[in-house]
């Protein structure tokens, strides 16, 4: 039987996904967990694999179960073997052609950057952080030239694997939550750094430093040495897998999500004198 698991954890411990040789990865820490409940060991594939200090609410992972458990038993069962850090949210029995990643339609991302002159310390590990005020109009531009089908090649990591920098990005939006900025993307793929690398070139057009169209200008060159620097990986989240309803799938759950549509006085007030747009 072929199971799908959805899954919440926090990056930071963790160095990345992936697995490794001598441990340490998401990966890692979910199949260990999963072994010690089958007694047999179990290998999983992810619908989307996430850098050394992202974080995920709705990864979405599949296996093929070497023994008969409850579904129960893969969710509440697997988590009492689980680190704090992460937690199964939901098992699903599928179909056994489906898989976690060649099935997926579309990935969303969530990133949180904490805007104010004092760094986090609630929210360290799991925001970025920038101390000079953003002007959110001008980001809210620059992000509008990422939308569509372009090539990315300017915000892609040089040890990127994907056979190709052509990506179609449908959401590519910017909003201020209290002392946040928060960014949203959503395409069907995504290269490595290149959400990371997005928000680093809209942080330097918040700042003055370059024009809202600077954006486009770096996409229809392709040259990553242009863009800004890659933006710290804390405040990078995986909010979303899209799936064919055919799968019986459950949806993202929206209050997993980071500052999901908070209103403002939730969080602590903004100084105006301080924040332009």
């Amino acid at each position: 039987m072929r199971i799908a698991l959805g899954i919440e954890y926090d990056g930071s411990p963790y160095c990345g996904w992936q697995k490794q040789p001598a441990g340490g990865s998401v990966q890692d820490a979910l199949q260990a967990a999963l072994a010690r409940l089958a007694g047999v060991p179990v290998d999983v594939v992810c619908a989307g694999r996430t850098d050394a200090g992202v974080h995920a609410s709705a990864q979405v992972v599949h296996f093929d179960a070497p023994v008969q458990r409850p579904l129960s038993a893969w969710s509440r069962g697997t988590n009492t073997f689980l680190p704090d850090s992460i937690v199964v949210r939901w098992a699903c029995a599928v179909e056994d052609d489906f898989h976690a990643r060649f099935c997926a339609q579309g990935r969303q991302y969530r990133y949180l950057l904490l805007n104010r002159p004092q760094r986090p310390a609630l929210w360290h590990g799991r925001a970025g952080w920038h101390h000079a005020p953003l002007d959110l109009a001008a980001m809210q531009a620059g992000a509008a030239h990422l939308l569509g089908e372009h090539d990315f090649s300017a915000f892609r990591a040089a040890e990127c694997q994907a056979k190709s920098p052509v990506k179609l990005v449908r959401r590519a939006e910017v909003r201020r939550c209290g002392d946040f900025v928060v960014f949203d993307f959503a395409a069907g793929a995504f290269l490595h750094h290149m959400v990371r690398n997005m928000v680093g070139s809209l942080v330097y057009v918040g700042l003055g430093r370059q024009r809202p169209e600077w954006i486009g200008e770096l996409l229809a060159v392709g040259d990553r040495r242009l863009a800004a620097p890659t933006f710290a990986a804390a405040g990078l989240y995986l909010v979303g897998v899209d799936y064919d309803p055919v799968w019986g799938l459950p949806p993202p759950d929206p209050q997993a999500l980071p500052l999901a549509e908070l209103p403002l006085t939730d969080l602590a007030p903004l100084d105006p004198s301080w924040v332009r747009g």
